[in-house]
């Protein structure tokens, strides 16, 4: 069929306008994400997400991990944390994320049996990983400072926290970053932000998924033989809308009489955590419960580990471990095995 000059540069013309009009879509869709970075809690954070209007949110952020340390970091003396370890009776709470830090904690306690237990800190302090200097060249009279370890020594209600022994002190270094990240993810959901990654010192939440690939966001998981300066990783997982975190002994341990103590404390022993379990990456709806679930775990060690990951079907997870002969083995919960990497 034979068409004029002038019907052919129309269906041109419209061609291309149709060209014009997918490659509009297709950049929109995979548009260039905003990315922003910082320090907070000790650590670095890292926030990738999308947004049409191409919104700088790093200042509001910034003023919210503020108010967050302002409540629960320990290693701040003004805290509120820091003031209530500092009390002997009472303290009454000045804004909501100590609170609710408390809150978000008690089923994990309970749940886990108290692997995990915010009231460690005397006994974190005491080996040496917490911000007071140690109190002791040696390992610490652990079975005295027991004594005063253990969440039912503390009590609170909307206005007010008390502890039964001046002694007792809390400390969120096993959940805070987890509760960081979901902080700053509810902040962006409320500015209509639906694809975003928040990560505060490898826990985060994975939210939507990366336009700039059309797929799920991928993160991954340290190699526990990695070192500071060769760092490896040894799986790589896709998560849409779900939380992650990774607990292990990695780079934080002390050294007495020549042998290592890793960080993770045993509320239960009051010694350092000593099990063949080397990482526990977990993930969830919150980073907040998958942060202490992924500490709890660590305690517990391998075996236990499994059950409770076989039983608490809301988590998927892997678990990296010492098998007999000296080797590493990786465990991997079913809900998980299409969606990760491992690397041999």
């Amino acid at each position: 069929m034979n068409l004029s000059p002038r019907v052919r540069n129309l269906l041109y013309s419209l061609v291309l306008l149709v060209a014009i009009v997918i490659v509009y879509f297709y950049r929109q869709h995979r548009s260039a994400p905003v990315q922003i970075e910082g320090h907070t809690m000790g650590t670095t954070y890292h926030i990738t997400y999308f947004d049409k209007q191409k919104r700088n949110f790093k200042p509001q952020i910034d003023s919210l991990l503020i108010a967050v340390n302002a409540g629960i970091n320990t290693y701040q003396k003004d805290s509120e944390v820091s003031r209530f370890n500092r009390a002997t009776k009472s303290f009454r709470f000045e804004q909501n994320y100590f609170r609710e830090m408390l809150e978000r904690s008690l089923p994990v306690v309970k749940e886990s049996g108290g692997a995990f237990d915010p009231t460690v800190m005397p006994l974190v302090n005491a080996w040496g990983f917490g911000p007071a200097q140690p109190l002791y060249a040696e390992i610490p009279d652990v079975d005295s400072i027991r004594n005063f370890v253990g969440f039912e020594k503390i009590g609170f209600n909307a206005d007010s926290v008390w502890k039964t022994d001046p002694r007792v002190q809390l400390d969120f270094g096993g959940i805070g970053q987890g509760y960081g990240a979901d902080v700053i993810t509810a902040f962006l959901k409320q500015q209509g932000i639906q694809d975003m990654l928040v990560e505060i010192g490898g826990e985060g939440m994975a939210c939507g998924m990366n336009r700039q690939t059309g797929r799920p966001w991928q993160i991954g998981i340290l190699d526990p033989n990695s070192t500071r300066n060769n760092r490896l990783f040894k799986a790589y997982v896709y998560l849409q809308n779900e939380s992650f975190t990774t607990s292990g002994g990695y780079f934080n341990y002390r050294e007495i009489d020549g042998r290592k103590y890793t960080h993770t404390i045993d509320p239960n022993t009051g010694y350092p955590v000593n099990n063949p379990l080397l990482s526990v990456s977990l993930f969830t709806k919150d980073a907040t419960s998958a942060d202490g679930w992924a500490t709890a775990l660590m305690v517990m060690g391998p075996e236990k580990a499994r059950e409770v990951l076989e039983k608490q079907t809301h988590m998927q997870g892997i678990l990296m471990y010492t098998n007999e002969s000296g080797g590493m083995e990786v465990y991997v919960t079913p809900g998980l095995t299409n969606r990760v990497k491992i690397n041999q």
